[in-house]
């Protein structure tokens, strides 16, 4: 069954900390991903990457509490097509997770915005690495990885949301993270033609590796191709 409740997905920008004393029971799950833990207690899932440092991770699990590591996301964000398509960064291979697990109605982003600025804080917890940001094939256009995203969750009745923010890259409508009382928002209908062009376009290219380890294969990926596909994604959705 469909939880009726949005799952909140919480990542380490400043703004993540108004999730703080959101009440918990305004969500069906709460997901934090890396660093995000420490953003409040209650959480359900802590989803992190095979090298996140040991010396960052939770200290103990509450009743209830899972971590879920690349054996897991990996073969979610495959469902979805690939991470090389879908985007290496935790928000969007977290995302996917979800749809695949928990299939929720709505998911809330907060915290997730992937904006760093050259000056002050770019994480609540003080100075951190824009992973983003590094020179990573699946990463060139953060815009449309999270139009795929909310296509591919619209697809199954999961509107993808986000927390207000002064600048994201996410193309998610925004929504107040404390107005939880607010009517759940209808996922956007995007264009099916150009939505089924992409996708034909992704199993033409054949970049599925399914240990999710791409950066490891030999083989070269075409950025001219990857590009074109994302515009696809892009022009599919209103944004």
């Amino acid at each position: 069954m469909t939880p009726s409740k949005p799952v909140l997905v919480l990542g380490s920008a400043p703004d993540v900390m108004v999730a703080r004393n959101v009440p918990r029971s305004a969500f069906s799950a709460i997901v934090v991903i890396n660093n995000a833990w420490r953003v409040r207690d209650d959480w359900d899932y802590h989803v992190a990457p095979d090298d996140f440092p040991k010396d960052r991770m939770p200290g103990s699990l509450r009743d209830g509490q899972q971590f879920i590591g690349s054996d897991a996301f990996v073969p979610a964000n495959n469902a979805y097509g690939g991470i090389i398509y879908a985007g290496a960064t935790m928000a969007f291979t977290a995302g996917y997770w979800a749809l695949s697990t928990l299939r929720p109605s709505q998911m809330l982003f907060c915290g997730c915005d992937m904006v760093y600025p050259a000056h002050g804080r770019g994480h609540f917890y003080g100075k951190g690495t824009a992973d983003p940001l590094r020179d990573d094939i699946t990463l060139r256009n953060l815009e449309a990885k999270s139009a795929r995203l909310m296509i591919h969750a619209a697809r199954q009745g999961c509107a993808c949301l986000r927390a207000p923010a002064p600048e994201s890259r996410l193309v998610f409508p925004q929504a107040d993270l404390l107005g939880i009382n607010q009517p759940a928002q209808a996922p956007p209908v995007p264009d099916m033609a150009t939505v089924l062009k992409a996708e034909r376009a992704e199993a033409d290219l054949g970049y599925i590796v399914e240990s999710g380890r791409y950066w490891e294969e030999d083989q070269t990926y075409s950025t001219q191709a990857l590009d074109a596909i994302d515009q696809l994604w892009l022009s599919a959705c209103s944004v």
